[in-house]
């Protein structure tokens, strides 16, 4: 049975720096629809020290989420050194498909059919599949692209997470300073080295009281227009999800693949909220009885680019993976975990091993 391997990454953050000032004009209200009185330098200075988040990227106005995932696929196709049309599957993880600058999503035609259009790929039968699974997407994503190369449906498949959050956060809401845009991708081939790629991946879906963590809702502000949809998030029921779940889940796999903590080299994990975060890898550690841990093994990038969802972990991947994060490498032979959780709420988590002599 082949095992799945990355040949190429790519990334595309967008060009335009959002920084704090930027919310200082608006009123926020709370979960409940009551103005917040608090002056909102306050409330942005007391949102940093949660999340850390100083700066994070937008997309242009004339841009769209298939052209962020575009430029991110032709940089991962031309580092893969392959001819496009050897590839079987494009698998696209997003949210909210391709939105317009109104904020309407649109998934027709999907995102991933928009991708290999704009790509020109002439072969019919390479299939396009777009992955709705929240934050998780492009982990899970990976995930299903293992599975198809395991069934030998596929040998060659671009994995894609872009999104554009920018454009369906409320005015109103103060976690609209969480979200950006951005794209990530990679392409990954089959190989009958079965000791390297991935190894061991777990996904896991709790979707009972937990659906309404993260959902569509409308404006906080009941004077606004109340018929269109937002991304809507509570933050202390996610964060105690997540804390409760998640390391145990990244244990399991650790596990699975018969490895130990101490075997980890990095782990990437989705870059939603650095306390959130720190706290997750801190308990996934004391899960093994250490106290503290080297944050060097769980590098951030939502300190300058914000909360892009599906495209946190595969451009965190890609600007390691090319030396673009100061301090931060992949080691040969090394074992990484991309982990996620989020809308859903979903869960999951994969572990890849280096090939000896590349990464």
């Amino acid at each position: 049975m082949p095992n799945t391997v990355i040949v190429g990454s790519g990334s595309y953050i967008p060009e335009n720096i959002i920084e704090g000032s930027h919310f200082k004009d608006s009123v926020f209200y709370d979960d409940n629809n009551v103005l917040i009185e608090k002056p909102t330098e306050e409330i942005i200075n007391k949102f940093v020290d949660i999340t850390e988040i100083q700066t994070r990227r937008y997309l242009n106005p004339e841009d769209f989420n298939s052209d962020l995932g575009l430029r991110a696929s032709v940089e991962a196709i031309e580092d893969a050194g392959i001819d496009k049309e050897q590839i079987d599957y494009i698998i696209y993880a997003t949210n909210f498909g391709e939105v317009d600058v109104n904020g309407i999503p649109n998934f027709m035609p999907s995102l991933s059919a928009r991708l290999k259009g704009k790509l020109q790929i002439k072969r019919r039968d390479c299939v396009n599949y777009d992955m709705i699974f929240g934050c998780p997407g492009w982990v899970e994503s990976l995930i299903l692209a293992d599975t198809l190369i395991k069934a030998h449906k596929a040998k060659t498949i671009l994995v894609v997470g872009g999104e554009t959050l920018s454009r369906v956060t409320d005015p109103f809401d103060r976690n609209k300073m969480i979200f950006a845009d951005g794209a990530g991708a990679v392409v990954v081939q089959a190989t009958e080295d079965t000791t390297v790629g991935l190894i061991a991946d777990k996904t896991l879906c709790d979707n009972g009281e937990e659906l309404c963590y993260l959902e569509n809702a409308p404006s906080l502000n009941l004077d606004a227009d109340q018929s269109k949809m937002y991304i809507r998030m509570r933050g202390r029921k996610i964060y105690e999800y997540a804390l409760k779940n998640v390391p145990d889940a990244i244990k399991e796999t650790i596990e699975k693949a018969h490895l130990d903590i101490s075997d980890i080299s990095k782990i990437l994990i989705h870059q939603a909220n650095a306390k959130m975060d720190y706290a997750m890898i801190g308990r996934l550690f004391k899960l093994y009885g250490q106290k503290d841990y080297d944050h060097d093994i769980s590098p951030m990038t939502i300190q300058a680019l914000g909360n892009s969802s599906v495209a946190t972990v595969p451009t965190l991947f890609d600007l390691i993976r090319k030396g673009k994060i100061e301090g931060q490498a992949f080691t040969p032979g090394s074992h990484i975990i991309f982990t996620s959780v989020g809308a859903g709420m979903n869960i999951n988590c994969a572990i890849y091993k280096f090939p000896e002599g590349k990464i």
